[in-house]
Order: C-alpha cells, then sequence, then structure tokens
C-alpha cells in the first residue's frame, strides 16, 4: 500500500455555502419547476374558454331571417340562463387561466397553492354543475322551436358547445380534486 499523506501546509478549500442569491440556468427553466401537468390544465383551461366564449357567442349573433320578425334569445328564459352560466363559464376559465399565466411568469405569487387549490376544487365542481344543468335545462326548449328557425341552429350550437365545455371543465375538476388529494396525503 502506498502511504498518502496530507500535509498540513496545503490548505483545502472550504466548501461552498448555497446562497440564495446564486444563479443557476437549469434551475430557471418551467418544466424543472413545473411538472407536464401544469402545461396541460393551462391548456385545458384555454379550452374551456374558448368553448365557453363559442357557446355564448352563437346565441347572441344568430343569423337574421328576412322572412319575418326573428325571435331572440332573451324572448326564452331557458336559452338566458344557458347565456349567463356560459359567460360566467368564461370569466372562470380567464380567471384560471392568468392566474397559471402568473404563476408561471412569477412564480406563484399570485395566490398560494394551497389556497389555489381549494379555489379549483370548488368552482370546477361548480362550474361543471352550471354547464350540466344549462345545457339539460335549454334542450326542451330547442325541442319546441321550430327546426329551420336561425335561433334554432344557434341553439343546437350552443349546447352542444356547453356540453363540450362541460366535458373539459369536469376534466380539469378531476385535476383539481388529484391536486387537493395530493396535497392532503403528502
Amino acid at each position: 500500500m502506498s502511504n498518502i499523506s496530507i500535509s498540513p501546509s496545503q490548505p483545502q478549500p472550504p466548501l461552498p455555502t448555497p446562497s440564495p442569491f446564486s444563479f443557476s440556468v437549469a434551475s430557471t427553466r418551467w418544466s424543472s419547476r413545473r411538472p407536464p401537468i401544469h402545461a396541460f390544465n393551462l391548456f385545458l383551461r384555454f379550452l374551456a374558454l374558448v368553448l365557453s366564449s363559442a357557446s355564448a357567442l352563437s346565441l347572441v349573433a344568430p343569423k337574421s331571417s328576412l322572412r319575418k320578425q326573428p325571435t331572440t334569445f332573451r324572448d326564452y328564459p331557458e336559452l338566458v340562463y344557458c347565456f349567463v352560466v356560459n359567460i360566467l363559464v368564461f370569466v372562470y376559465a380567464a380567471y384560471q387561466l392568468f392566474k397559471g399565466i402568473c404563476d408561471i411568469v412569477h412564480r406563484g405569487i399570485f395566490i398560494s397553492d394551497m389556497v389555489s387549490d381549494y379555489i379549483s376544487l370548488i368552482f370546477d365542481q361548480l362550474a361543471g354543475y352550471l354547464l350540466v344543468s344549462a345545457s339539460s335545462v335549454a334542450v326542451p326548449v330547442i325541442q319546441q322551436m321550430n327546426n329551420g328557425n336561425s335561433l334554432w341552429k344557434a341553439a343546437m350550437v350552443s349546447v352542444c358547445m356547453s356540453f363540450a365545455s362541460f366535458l373539459v371543465i369536469a376534466f380539469t375538476a378531476l385535476l383539481s380534486g388529484y391536486r387537493f388529494c395530493k396535497r392532503i396525503i403528502w
């Protein structure tokens, strides 16, 4: 065996102390801080925003027929309810999308994660319930309308978009429930 000794005359470099002011390129990347589930959640929020706005806009702007005085969705309280619910879901999806983008840019200081998980869990379920109830209330009114009417076509598009928006919100509710349960368990 060789005899290796460290001479006391050679000072050893001190161990580096971690500093909160140190900068690492690898730690500043979004993908290293956020798992892909957050990007998928943002995509779903954007999809809910687009679908709910398409549902609301299809009720507001149907093509007018020149034959007679066209009826509007304001003449049917069920369609007004469907319109209001889609506007509320649009506002909620815009808020969640804004919050998600702020979390990326400002590293989660807009709202704490715990409060955000509670808000998302409660309001995703509420939005899903409202969308299903609005779609189911509008269906009997659509069945009673004249099939060739432009309002009938607009209401059909609105209910279809509203139901698609419900499916997206239901999936985001599942993701919110997953994040909430993960927070409670761990």
